[in-house]
């Protein structure tokens, strides 16, 4: 029967049709980030006093909503709990920064 391989060929073409995901912009990430204050208390690959990028990004490996929690929480500036038991408010960045979602991939991407 002729009907699969029309329906594997067609799901091939779609496939190979659609667009690649871009690989976030790392330099660009790096600015936003050093823009907002972002690495006082974060590195790529260091506990400082806010936790890596690559910390947050084993965190929030395999959820679907990771980009969604991590935008509300970096836009909202909610209080977080430190390592020492103390609280602060955490910066938010402009929700309508073009960058943002850059700066969530290159995070989630580490």
């Amino acid at each position: 029967m002729k009907v699969p391989y029309l329906l594997a060929a067609a799901a091939a073409v779609v496939a190979f049709s659609l667009p690649a995901a871009a690989a976030p912009d790392a330099d660009a990430a790096n600015k936003m980030a050093k823009d907002n204050g972002c690495t006082k208390c974060h590195s790529v690959d260091k506990t400082k006093k806010g936790p890596s990028f690559q910390k947050t990004a084993a965190k929030y490996k395999g959820k679907a909503d990771a980009e969604a929690k991590l935008t509300t929480f970096l836009t909202t500036g909610p209080k977080v709990k430190m390592d020492d038991g103390s609280e602060e408010e955490h910066k938010a960045v402009k929700a309508g920064d073009p960058g943002l979602k850059n700066l969530i991939q290159f995070i989630l991407a580490q």
